[in-house]
């Protein structure tokens, strides 16, 4: 969690560098050309410090959702964030692992799952011996819960 926060603080520092000191001198420079009406510099300037100041927002106000995460609110029998989960795909016949993490550390390639995708979503919640259904556009999944390791467990290392 640590490292999420540590990735939007850089972030953050470098938008708000590039809103206060980078995007007010390019648009003076292109101030400096004349006629802003047909000034692609100027636009395109405006237009990334529109962008700039969204993104802010959105990273500040996440920011502020991970700083009220409470991980001793998060279940220790149940999966929840950060629970490492193995489960057996009954539509592709085999067994996967899955880690269930923030929208800004998933990686599906490396069985890093949001908390917030149709699998994240599906296997929140659920107990070693539970289904989860996951519908995709491919059709429905099921994925039958084998083990689970919840934020507060040891991860045994692989083989």
């Amino acid at each position: 969690m640590e490292d999420i926060k540590k990735a939007l603080e850089e972030q953050i520092k470098a938008l708000e560098y590039e809103l206060t000191t980078e995007l007010p001198a390019e648009i003076k420079r292109a101030v400096a050309l004349g006629d802003l009406s047909e000034n692609a510099e100027y636009h395109m300037a405006k237009q990334r410090q529109v962008f700039v100041n969204a993104r802010l927002g959105q990273l500040k106000k996440r920011m502020g959702e991970l700083a009220m995460v409470n991980l001793e609110n998060i279940p220790r029998d149940r999966t929840g964030f950060g629970s490492t989960i193995v489960v057996f795909d009954s539509t592709k016949d085999e067994q996967i692992t899955y880690k269930l993490v923030t929208s800004e550390e998933s990686d599906v390639a490396k069985g890093l799952i949001s908390t917030t995708s149709p699998i994240g979503r599906a296997l929140l919640g659920k107990e070693v011996g539970d289904t989860a259904t996951v519908v995709t556009p491919n059709g429905k999944r099921e994925l039958e819960i084998l083990k689970l390791y919840t934020i507060h467990d040891p991860v045994p290392a692989e083989k």
